[in-house]
């Protein structure tokens, strides 16, 4: 079982559309980040998490062939305008795409893409089936079953939700807050896969300080911060960081 960070970038990547690299050095490959997407590969299926506007380039890097099921962690554009990168999937597999996601994710979803959902004609068919995002989803690897818990936390003036994979992984890339109800689910895990906004404040994100708090808290072995923005430079950011963390990068694999 493996999981891959497709894209471990802020919400308009590094470097941005205009070609802004902040803090960034452009000689570094790892300081080219797209937008937050994660695959989870078991022996049975690819699982997709979030689909973010890169997409696209994402799955041609990595040579996916296939996506069996879709998670989202919540509706903001950065996780979600991929979406139609999906249908190629559809039309190997002749049959809609199981995509999950929570009810305000869903109302987004349907108001904004409505022809992913609904057959407006047999030249365009429905090419996604929208489930509620469950509390525990299951897949199965090599004939073991794989639990995979959804847990909502703050982003900001939204939630978002953060998927824990078989005890062993947790991937939230978009948090301001974790409730205190939920921290027992976050000890003796594996990777920590957690949000890193920047260096400053912000209401929406956790930033370095934050980030080092919750992992000071929840004492996972490994963790790699996630969602970096132009302002985190890879070597300096690792420079600052303990051992046991690590910034994240497109590309990155973890096997579980």
């Amino acid at each position: 079982m493996q999981f891959i960070i497709l894209g471990c970038g802020s919400s308009m990547g590094v470097p941005r559309p205009d070609g802004f690299f902040g803090n960034c050095d452009p000689k570094i490959k790892k300081n080219f980040r797209t937008r937050c997407s994660a695959l989870l590969k078991t022996s049975d299926e690819n699982i997709l998490i979030d689909t973010s506007p890169d997409l696209r380039q994402q799955l041609l890097r990595h040579k996916i062939k296939k996506i069996n099921r879709v998670l989202y962690s919540h509706m903001h554009a950065d996780q979600t305008h991929g979406i139609n990168d999906l249908r190629s999937f559809y039309i190997n597999n002749k049959k809609p795409i199981n995509v999950y996601a929570d009810n305000a994710t869903s109302n987004y979803l349907k108001h904004n893409f409505s022809y992913c959902f609904k057959s407006y004609s047999k030249e365009y068919p429905a090419t996604l089936k929208l489930n509620k995002l469950q509390k525990n989803f299951f897949t199965k690897n090599n004939n073991k079953k794989i639990r995979i818990k959804s847990i909502k936390v703050d982003h900001g003036k939204v939630k978002s939700n953060c998927f824990i994979i078989d005890k062993k992984l947790a991937y939230i890339t978009d948090v301001s807050k974790i409730y205190e109800k939920d921290y027992k689910d976050f000890k003796n895990l594996k990777y920590l896969i957690i949000d890193c906004l920047w260096y400053n404040f912000h209401p929406s994100h956790f930033n370095l300080e934050a980030s080092l708090n919750i992992i000071s808290k929840f004492k996972p072995k490994n963790s790699i911060l996630t969602n970096l923005s132009p302002v985190l430079d890879y070597k300096v950011l690792k420079k600052l960081l303990p051992k046991n963390v690590v910034p994240g990068y497109d590309g990155m694999k973890i096997n579980l």
